[in-house]
């Protein structure tokens, strides 16, 4: 039986800072697997309710139109005050002369750091006192907008200077209902997306400054600020602007877009790599790469004048016309920017002003928008990209990201499954399958692919593995679980129990898994399997590491994906269950029990309900979970009783 040993990579990313090692754990067991999932927890109604929500599918994909405000329920994230509506709060102001001021994202140290305080005085001041007539936009926006300031978020600009390209996804982002002009009230918003659901974050516009000048990212001119605000968003988003420091360009992508993204380490690239490179750029995919540092230095620069460690976006990929002496054709080469926006850029062949471009023809430099200037924008081969970078990043955009001309224009959409679940120790927490004995207990999805691709037999699946809120928790220590997947064919179905148990797994190989267990937000990984049904098994490398996830299917054609677990119901409820105290009922139908302090138990628990629930009624999974823990600490013996009168009725 072969099992997992740890290997380390180091980031290539982590801007600002010194290096940081990422764990991996290789060699997945191909032994004794084929498809499992679930525990215990899941025949336990409640363990269910917790990790799937109420409606029990699990199926959490919103559609880019449906948007939740931040701390909205439903939105996935828990309420930290008042639930901001940008609108009514704009009204208000307006109507009160008065400007904008967040109390939830409030201008002082808090808002900067978690783990320290500045190391000197930072003063918040709005736009119009920063510099004179403050705009969003100075003739429009570009990826030149995009200049770093001294956050270590390169991995976020370069995801942004990518966003500026695409106008549809643009504006998804940041919505065109407010300026510094009209209806200005010192208050902007944007939306990104979040493990399935699109987030409004509003916020308001007084931004870190030092010595009269934006101490983050900022734009090439200086009364611009449509990218300090977005950046200011996203940083509320995550609970501070620490909270961005180091990361990767695909998850930034990904909180643009909604899209899944696939990683590419340059050693163990695929032959047709350019093609895919080509292919993903004609789809509007966002495309980033970066360098692995030198443990030794923070963003080293290159004798090619390439920053280690540093994320780069890709702004063009192209087959270019090329005429030299006796020889026609073209050249595969490739744009790229550096988010600093300097002179920082690429010396080699195909550089600002290399010899190489004298073999371009004129209207293929127009057609290129040809320019050379110091803005950190430069041209190099595909094949000293390969040599030179050592990570690319291609996200692909969901089927929502289409607008109706592109569809027109007969661009592919992907077709798309996503639910989220979760680990949770003792229950659904099962390790990876190294752990025979709770491997099974692992959440487990069936995906049934019935077509082939249009140019072979078998089925393209891109499978997206994603843990939820771990940056957003970094003020708590908390850190990304080292996680992945494997995948099972299901030759017999219908003959299978569901959940898949142990000896299911004692005897069957997975067909398919992530190519390592590693502590990233996200594990993504590209799969050709024959039409057939399947099992996807996430898990944790350890056993009892507790977190929550997102899974997603991207596949050419349509896929049917569901949780492989019993069906799961309510019928009618004993008398001993909703009245178990033994009293008697009043004329409206409550409880009333024999013992007082059984009377007062219960009517806390239910206050409590009432109070989360709001007029509605309804309750979220994270609200749910908020009632038992009240109803258990206090020893009470009447949740059932509750569950059963207000979310089942």
């Amino acid at each position: 039986m072969s099992s997992y040993s740890y290997y380390y990579v180091k980031t290539i990313v982590e801007d600002g800072r010194p290096p940081k090692t990422y764990k991996f754990a290789k060699g997945c067991p191909v032994q004794a697997t084929k498809d499992a999932w679930s525990t215990v927890g899941r025949y336990n109604l409640l363990s269910r309710l917790l990790r799937g929500g109420l409606s029990g599918s699990g199926d959490v994909h919103h559609p880019a139109n449906t948007t939740f405000k931040l701390g909205e329920k439903g939105s996935g994230f828990r309420p930290r005050g008042e639930v901001q509506d940008f609108n009514t709060l704009r009204r208000e102001c307006l109507a009160a002369g008065r400007l904008f001021e967040d109390p939830e994202f409030p201008a002082n140290d808090s808002s900067l750091y978690f783990s320290r305080r500045p190391d000197r005085y930072i003063e918040w001041k709005r736009p119009m006192e920063i510099a004179d007539d403050p705009q969003l936009f100075v003739e429009g926006f570009s990826r030149f907008d995009v200049q770093q300031g001294e956050l270590g978020d390169c991995w976020l600009l370069a995801a942004v200077a990518n966003l500026t390209m695409h106008q549809n996804l643009f504006f998804q982002v940041m919505p065109e209902d407010q300026s510094f002009e009209e209806n200005y009230a010192g208050i902007f918003h944007f939306r990104f997306w979040q493990y399935g659901r699109w987030v409004d974050v509003v916020i308001d516009d007084r931004l870190p400054t030092c010595r009269g000048e934006l101490v983050y990212l900022h734009s090439a001119e200086n009364n611009e600020f449509w990218s300090a605000l977005l950046e200011k968003a996203y940083a509320k988003l995550h609970g501070s602007y620490e909270a961005l420091k180091g990361g990767s360009t695909c998850e930034a992508m990904e909180d643009f877009t909604g899209g899944v993204t696939e990683m590419y380490q340059m050693d163990q690239t695929p032959p047709n790599l350019f093609n895919i490179l080509l292919k993903a750029f004609e789809r509007n995919s966002l495309l980033g790469c970066s360098i692995e540092p030198d443990p030794n230095v923070v963003e080293a620069e290159t004798p090619q004048g390439l920053i280690r460690g540093h994320a780069y976006s890709i702004t063009q990929v192209k087959n270019v016309e090329i005429h030299m002496p006796n020889r026609y054709g073209t050249i595969p080469l490739l744009r790229l920017r550096n988010p600093w926006g300097n002179e920082a850029e690429w010396n080699g062949p195909w550089s600002d002003q290399s010899p190489e471009w004298r073999f371009i023809p004129d209207h293929e430099k127009e057609e290129l928008g040809l320019t050379f200037d110091m803005d950190g924008e430069f041209w190099m081969s595909f094949h000293d990209f390969t040599r030179h970078f050592t990570q690319l990043e291609i996200c692909n955009l969901n089927p929502d990201s289409l607008t109706t001309d592109d569809i027109s224009a007969g661009k592919k959409r992907w077709e798309m499954s996503v639910f989220e679940g979760e680990w949770v120790r003792g229950v659904t927490a099962g390790g990876c399958r190294n752990f025979l004995e709770t491997f099974w207990h692992n959440p487990q999805y069936r995906i049934t692919l019935e077509c082939p691709d249009e140019d072979d037999d078998k089925c393209t699946v891109i499978i997206a593995l994603m843990q939820k809120n771990r940056r957003a928790q970094r003020r708590m220590g908390a850190d990304c679980l080292t996680i992945g997947f494997a995948i099972y064919h299901l030759e017999y179905p219908e003959r299978l129990p569901k959940p898949l148990d142990i000896n299911f797994f004692k005897y069957n190989a997975s067909v398919g898994r992530s190519p390592a267990f590693i502590n990233l937000r996200e594990v993504t990984c590209r799969f050709k399997l024959p039409p057939g049904v399947y099992c996807i098994v996430p898990s944790t490398f350890d056993p009892n590491e507790e977190g929550e996830f997102l899974l997603r299917i991207f596949s050419e054609n349509k896929n049917n994906m569901e949780e492989n677990d019993e069906e799961v119901g309510i019928g009618d409820v004993d008398d001993r269950i909703i009245n178990p105290a033994g009293g008697k009922e009043d004329q409206n139908g409550d409880n009333v029990p024999d013992e007082p302090e059984e009377d007062r138990n219960t009517e806390k628990v239910r206050e409590f309900f009432k109070k989360l629930a709001g007029p509605d009624l309804e309750v979220d999974w994270m609200e749910l979970k908020d009632i038992l823990d009240f109803a258990m600490r206090k020893g009470k013996c009447c949740v059932c009783a509750l569950l059963t009168r207000y979310i089942f009725t």
